[in-house]
C-alpha cells in the first residue's frame, strides 16, 4: 500500500503576506517600472517615457506611505514586512533615481562614481535602520526619529530631473554643464546625489518620525 504524498503548498508565501505587504510590493513594482522606462528613454529618447519614469517615483512614495499606515491600522507589523519595505525602497528610491540620472545624461566616470555612492549610501542607511530600529523604539514599538534622511526623500531628485527635462536641460544640455576632471567627466548635478547619499548616512542628523 503506497504512502500518501503531502499535497504541495502552492503560493504558500502569498498566504503569509499581510495586506500592507501588497502595497509594499506595489512600491517595488513602481520602482522597477521607473528603471525600465529610464532604459527605454536611453534606447529611444522620448520625453513621454522620461516623464513616466520620473512619475513612478512619487507613485512608489504613495505606496510606501500607505503600507506603513495600513500596517499600523491593522497592527500587522512583521519582520518580513520590514525586510520587504527596505528591499522595495532601495529599488524605488535608490536604483530608480540613479538610473533616471544616467538616462538624463550623467554618464561620465565621476558621475557613475557619484551614483554608485548614492545607492550604496541608501543600502547602508536601510540596513542600519533595520538593525537599530528596536533599540531606537525604546520598548514603545515605534521609532521616534530617523538617523539621517529617509531614503524616500530622493523623490525630490527625480522631481528635479523631471523639471530639467521640461526645460530641455538634459543630455548634452544638462544643467550645470560638464567638467573634465582627470580621467573622467563630472556633471555638477551628480553632486546632488552625493549630498543626498551623505545626508542619508549621517548619524548626527535626527529627523522626527510622525
Amino acid at each position: 500500500m503506497s504512502t500518501p504524498q503531502p499535497r504541495p503548498r502552492h503560493f504558500s508565501m502569498l498566504r503569509d503576506l499581510q495586506l500592507a505587504d501588497f502595497f509594499t510590493l506595489a512600491n517595488a513594482a513602481c520602482g522597477m517600472g521607473s528603471v525600465f522606462f529610464a532604459m527605454f528613454f536611453v534606447a529611444e529618447p522620448s520625453l513621454r517615457t522620461f516623464y513616466i519614469a520620473a512619475a513612478l517615483a512619487p507613485a512608489a512614495f504613495i505606496f510606501d506611505v500607505l503600507d506603513g499606515r495600513i500596517a499600523r491600522w491593522r497592527h500587522a507589523h512583521s519582520a518580513l514586512g520590514r525586510e520587504l519595505d527596505s528591499l522595495s525602497d532601495i529599488i524605488s528610491f535608490g536604483v530608480g533615481p540613479a538610473t533616471l540620472a544616467f538616462a538624463a545624461g550623467m554618464r561620465g566616470g565621476w558621475d557613475l562614481a557619484a551614483l554608485i555612492y548614492f545607492v550604496c549610501c541608501g543600502v547602508s542607511r536601510l540596513a542600519r535602520f533595520n538593525v537599530t530600529a528596536e533599540s531606537m523604539a525604546e520598548g514603545t514599538g515605534k521609532v521616534k526619529y530617523f538617523e539621517g534622511t529617509p531614503i524616500p526623500t530622493s523623490v525630490v531628485l527625480t522631481g528635479v530631473l523631471a523639471w530639467c527635462a521640461s526645460q530641455g536641460r538634459i543630455g548634452d544640455a544638462l544643467v550645470g554643464g560638464a567638467w573634465e576632471i582627470g580621467p573622467g567627466t563630472l556633471h555638477p548635478m551628480a553632486l546632488l546625489f552625493v549630498l543626498s547619499g551623505s545626508l542619508m548616512i549621517s548619524k548626527t542628523l535626527r529627523i522626527p518620525k510622525f
